[in-house]
């Protein structure tokens, strides 16, 4: 599926930089510094801005309407489509370049949480920030509204490959986080999200909800279905990831073994000289020549791999935890990246096609054993 513009004909909310928006809470941080200090405290960064998200979606109103914060790009994203044309601003509080699991912000992070309207999160023990964060919120008994964008989604089982180290996250231990993979579960939690986003800005409901409706339809469903075609057109149901366990969902939606080097959620784990021989020999049995590396991960692995193996390059795969810069000045959001990212490498590493014939003009090019 080669792709790089979507076809929806509605004008994409623009990118901008963070800047500080004073209201009702600002009283609470000028008089007390307890809730900074409590979530400096918990993680270990200073205040200094380095850290700070520089990405947002200015809302179509302009300033002055209600302000919500994502923790993670995949539901900043989300919410940015659903709140086009209303008055809501949404931000994302993670910075460019950056994972959205393991990232531990600073203490301005905190400031842009307390001035929310509301904050849109991926549930309990997935990011311990975020975690942290709204326990001292509730506990200050600041007002913002907390969107819990993983509420009554059914997660899957973790892959016995897992790390039996590995607990699972919160309630749901034992189970996989990373659903948003899965565009049908992506869309539960565009309806979780659209829910929120009315509660703080009931006036612009119906334009919320049709834009939630166009968004599940035209986008959701679409890549869902482009991403059948790929993987019921393949011969082979085996893929190798030079990644960590983050795309089981793939693999459960669409029938297909995923093999990710590293076996268990931390992204930034080390790999085992066991993985690397289990790669080998999944390689080796399937005659691999292609093979996905994580885009915001180290690609050491990957180069390994070339170097010992009989595959001839690797390509990037991403769970949508991130961006980088030259993707934030495209406008790129999780339909862009699935369309110009994932699905172009899942056609080359199952053999549909060659690395030339996959993506827009230049991506083999572009994106074989990147850096």
């Amino acid at each position: 599926m080669e792709r790089t513009e979507p076809k929806r004909s509605k004008e994409r909310p623009k990118w901008t930089s963070t800047t500080n928006r004073h209201s009702r809470r600002q009283a609470l941080l000028a008089g007390s510094g307890v809730l900074t200090t409590a979530l400096a405290g918990c993680t270990g960064i200073g205040t200094s801005g380095a850290n700070r998200g520089t990405t947002t979606a200015e809302s179509a109103d302009g300033e002055g309407g209600p302000v919500v914060v994502a923790s993670f790009f995949s539901f900043f994203d989300f919410a940015r489509n659903i709140a086009r044309g209303t008055s809501i601003e949404v931000r994302n509080l993670v910075p460019t370049g950056l994972h959205g699991h393991g990232w531990e912000p600073n203490a301005q992070i905190t400031r842009e949480i307390v001035e929310a309207d509301a904050f849109i999160h991926v549930g309990e023990d997935f990011q311990p920030w975020a975690d942290r964060a709204i326990t001292t919120l509730e506990a200050d008994g600041v007002e913002t509204a907390l969107i819990n964008a993983r509420e009554g989604i059914e997660l899957v089982d973790l892959a016995a490959s897992l790390d039996p180290e590995e607990e699972g996250v919160g309630e749901d231990r034992g189970r996989d986080p990373h659903f948003w993979l899965d565009p049908q579960r992506a869309k539960q939690s565009v309806d979780t999200i659209t829910d929120g986003l009315v509660d703080v800005a009931p006036g612009d409901e119906a334009t919320l909800r049709d834009n939630a409706e166009a968004y599940k339809d035209e986008v959701l469903d679409r890549i869902d279905a482009d991403y059948r075609e790929i993987f019921e057109s393949a011969e082979r149901n085996v893929v190798q990831l030079a990644a960590h366990n983050a795309f089981q969902y793939i693999g459960v939606a669409y029938d297909v073994q995923m093999r990710p080097l590293v076996t268990n959620l931390a992204a930034s784990d080390d790999i085992k000289p066991s993985d690397i021989t289990e790669a080998k020999e999944t390689i080796d049995e399937f005659g691999i020549e292609y093979i996905g590396a994580a885009v915001f991960e180290t690609r050491r692995p990957a180069q390994q791999l070339l170097e010992e193996t009989a595959v001839e390059a690797y390509f990037p795969v991403t769970p949508y935890a991130g961006v980088r810069e030259d993707w934030v000045e495209s406008g790129w959001g999780y339909e862009e990246i699935a369309y110009n990212i994932n699905m172009p490498t899942f056609e080359v590493v199952l053999g549909n096609k060659r690395p030339e014939e996959a993506g827009p003009d230049g991506w083999a090019e572009q994106w074989r054993n990147f850096e």
